[in-house]
C-alpha cells in the first residue's frame, strides 16, 4: 500500500482568477498532474488547493482505473479546499469540520482585530478498508506562512506590519494544528498500537515547528531516538512524522526562494510506524524532486503546469 499527500497547486478550471488562463494551459496542467500520479500509483491520495471540484473530476478521468473521490465541503475565501483520490477502494468518510475544540478560544485574525473561530480549509477523515486492515486518514491544508495584508497586497506599509500579520498567520497555524490534533485523537481513540491511523497533508511548516509538533501527542520515541524501539504508555496516542525515513537529499517538498523546505507531511500510528518500508518525495525512482523555486507573490505561477510542490509518500506493507 502506497499512501501519499500532494499539494496540487491552484486546481481550478480556466475562468477562475486564480487558475489557468485558458483551456491549453489548464489541460498541460492536469497532463503534468495525471503524469505523476500514474507514476506514483497511490493506494490514497490526500490533496490539497482544489479550487473547483470539477477539475478534481477532470483529473480523475485522466486517471487509468477505478478512482474515487472525498472533497471536504469547508474551503477558504480562494473556494480551495482538500480532499482524497482513492484508487480503487472507496472511501467512507468519517469526519468533515473546520471548528476549532471546544475550550480553544478564537485567536486575532488581522489589525481590526476581527477573531478566527474556525479553520481556514476544512479536515476530512475517511476510512478504507483492505484485504490486510481498516486505515483511517485525515487531510489537511494548514494556514500558510505567505502572508498577505489587507487589499490583497503581498507587501507590507512597513516592518511593523509585517510582524503583525507574521504573528496573526502563526496565530492561526498553531489554532488550526490543535483542531487536527483533536481530530486525531478520535481516530486513534487511545488505540493506536492497534489501529492503523495517519494524518498528513500541507502543515505549511517544517518538521521542528512548534505547530508541527502539537501534532505528535506524547513526547518521546521519535524516529531515530533510542526511545523509538521501546514501547510506553503514548504510543496509543502518539503520531510519529516519518520526516527521517526520508533519504536526506529528498527531505524537501518546496523550493522557496531557493531554499528547500519539508512542509507537507505524514504522520502515523504506532502500528502503521513499524510496517514502512520506504518514504519519500517526488517519484520513488526519480531521486531529488525537480522543483521551481517559489517567492512571496502566488500569482507569479498562475497557470504554470504541474505544482510547485512534489508528492510526499510512504510504502506500507500488509
Amino acid at each position: 500500500m502506497l499512501l501519499a499527500t500532494w499539494n496540487l497547486e491552484n486546481l481550478y478550471r480556466p475562468g477562475s482568477p486564480f487558475g489557468p488562463k485558458d483551456k491549453a494551459a489548464y489541460e498541460t496542467k492536469l497532463a503534468a498532474l495525471a503524469s505523476v500520479i500514474t507514476e506514483l500509483d497511490p493506494t490514497l491520495l490526500g490533496v490539497q488547493e482544489v479550487g473547483d471540484p470539477g477539475a478534481l473530476e477532470d483529473l480523475a478521468g485522466l486517471l487509468d482505473g477505478d478512482w474515487h473521490i472525498a472533497l471536504s465541503e469547508h474551503a477558504d475565501s480562494r473556494g480551495i479546499r482538500v480532499g482524497f483520490l482513492s484508487h480503487r477502494l472507496v472511501p467512507t468518510v468519517l469526519a468533515d469540520t473546520n471548528s476549532f475544540p471546544e475550550l480553544l478560544w478564537p485567536v486575532q485574525g488581522d489589525d481590526a482585530g476581527a477573531p478566527v473561530t474556525r479553520a481556514g480549509r476544512g479536515f476530512l477523515a475517511v476510512e478504507i478498508a483492505t484485504r490486510a486492515a481498516v486505515l483511517k486518514v485525515a487531510v489537511c491544508h494548514l494556514k500558510s506562512k505567505l502572508l498577505s495584508y489587507p487589499g490583497g497586497r503581498f507587501q507590507p506599509r512597513d516592518e511593523g506590519e509585517r510582524a503583525r500579520y507574521g504573528a496573526y498567520a502563526l496565530y492561526r497555524r498553531a489554532a488550526e494544528a490543535t483542531a487536527l490534533r483533536a481530530l486525531a485523537d478520535d481516530l486513534l481513540a487511545g488505540e493506536g498500537r492497534t489501529r492503523d491511523v495517519a494524518v498528513l497533508g500541507d502543515l505549511n511548516d517544517e518538521v521542528q515547528a512548534a505547530t508541527t509538533q502539537i501534532l505528535l501527542g506524547p513526547p518521546g520515541s521519535e524516529i531515530g531516538t533510542s526511545g523509538y524501539a521501546h514501547p510506553d504508555n503514548g504510543d496509543a496516542m502518539r503520531l510519529w512524522d516519518v520526516a527521517p525515513l526520508i533519504p536526506a537529499d529528498q527531505r524537501y517538498s518546496r523550493v522557496n526562494s531557493g531554499r528547500r523546505e519539508l512542509i507537507d507531511h505524514i504522520l502515523v500510528s504506532h502500528r502503521l510506524v513499524h510496517r514502512i518500508t520506504a518514504a519519500g518525495t517526488g517519484l520513488p525512482d526519480d531521486g531529488v524532486p525537480r522543483l521551481p523555486s517559489v517567492g512571496p507573490d502566488p500569482a507569479q505561477r498562475r497557470g504554470a503546469p504541474g505544482s510547485d510542490h512534489a508528492p510526499v509518500w510512504v510504502r506500507v506493507q500488509p
